[in-house]
């Protein structure tokens, strides 16, 4: 897997195109452009303005809620509250 690849990877797993989608266009071609070159140097600034750029797009990113323990705790407790009602109301 090249660097562009990656990078294509990575930017659809950041939603870059909905956030950002001038910055995701860059990112695409500057990878592109360290896959297509021999020269070191060359390579690495490209390599130095891709990850620039990346840093910006992973602070623009959505951020992913994902439920935790405190999440947890507190459905059971809606859970059994309205267990509760469901047998207060039916007596």
């Amino acid at each position: 897997m090249d660097v562009a690849d990656k990078i294509a990877a990575e930017l659809e797993d950041l939603h870059a195109d909905e956030t950002s989608p001038g910055m995701a266009a860059v990112a695409r071609d500057l990878a592109q452009a360290i896959d297509d070159s021999d020269a070191p140097t060359a390579k690495a600034v490209v390599a130095d303005k891709l990850r620039s750029i990346m840093a910006d797009l992973r602070k623009l990113a959505p951020v992913e809620v994902k439920g935790d323990a405190v999440d947890d705790v507190g459905r059971k407790r809606a859970e059994r509250r309205a267990a509760l009602q469901q047998q207060t109301a039916g007596e």
